[in-house]
Order: C-alpha cells, then sequence, then structure tokens
C-alpha cells in the first residue's frame, strides 16, 4: 500500500480560480474527483458500471492539507495510492505536485463502497477491488 496507483495530469484554468488568482479551495476537491473518476473508470468501474451494479463509492470523510499556491495556466500532476484498507472502509490519498515537483494539496479520502438498493456500505466486490488495485 501507499504506491501510487494512477498518475493524471491537469492544467489549471480559469474556472479553478478564486479572487487572488490561486486555486479555490472547492475546486481542489473537482480535480481530485475527475482524477479518482479517471482512475476507476480506467480499471473497468466507471459510471456505466455504477449504474449496473447499483453500487458505487461513497465519500465518508475528507482531509485537506494546503501546502503550495497553485496558479493559472499550471501543468500539475495527481497521484493516487491507497494508504489503509481495512475491508469495507479504504483511505485513498491523493497528492497534487506544482509544475516545479513539490507536494502543493495532500488529500486523504476515506471511501466505502455503497449499495444504491440497500442504502448501506457492503464489503468490497472483487470488481471494486480491482479499480483500487487491491487484492
Amino acid at each position: 500500500m501507499g504506491e501510487s496507483l494512477n498518475e493524471v495530469e491537469v492544467i489549471i484554468k480559469e474556472n479553478h480560480l478564486d479572487t487572488f488568482g490561486h486555486v479555490n479551495n472547492a475546486a481542489y476537491l473537482q480535480i481530485f474527483e475527475q482524477a479518482r473518476w479517471d482512475m476507476i473508470s480506467a480499471r473497468g468501474y466507471g459510471l456505466a458500471e455504477v449504474i449496473k451494479y447499483q453500487v458505487g463509492p461513497t465519500i465518508l470523510e475528507i482531509n485537506l492539507k494546503f501546502r503550495r499556491e497553485i496558479k493559472n495556466r499550471e501543468r500539475i500532476k495527481i497521484r493516487t495510492s491507497v494508504v489503509n484498507d481495512t475491508g469495507k472502509i479504504t483511505t485513498l490519498r491523493q497528492v497534487m505536485i506544482n509544475e516545479k515537483g513539490e507536494e502543493a494539496c495532500i488529500a486523504d479520502f476515506v471511501i466505502g463502497l455503497f449499495d444504491l438498493n440497500q442504502r448501506k456500505l457492503i464489503p468490497p466486490t472483487p470488481e471494486w477491488k480491482a479499480a483500487l488495485g487491491l487484492p
């Protein structure tokens, strides 16, 4: 655990910015979410599978640490890894790396697999484990 499962490049655009000219705190969450969806979709568990199985990821807790400012038109990288897996609950870490190679933001997402019909968390399915790169 802890090794990068996925790396995505993003170019920061004007719609990501706040009045200070750097990335708005809420935009970080949108950027991280897109990187997670890109990762699980590429591993065979995108929106079509969520609809088909009526089972999908849900966020239970978020912890963001802002370390460096990210500005307009910066090319950043987002690295995603699993840092903890206890069965029903998994912690994903996403690290946003700026153009200088510095950690700009570190986000820990505590997630679970949610059954849309039963309206509760369920143990991870083999398909979901594969999407997260878990054995």
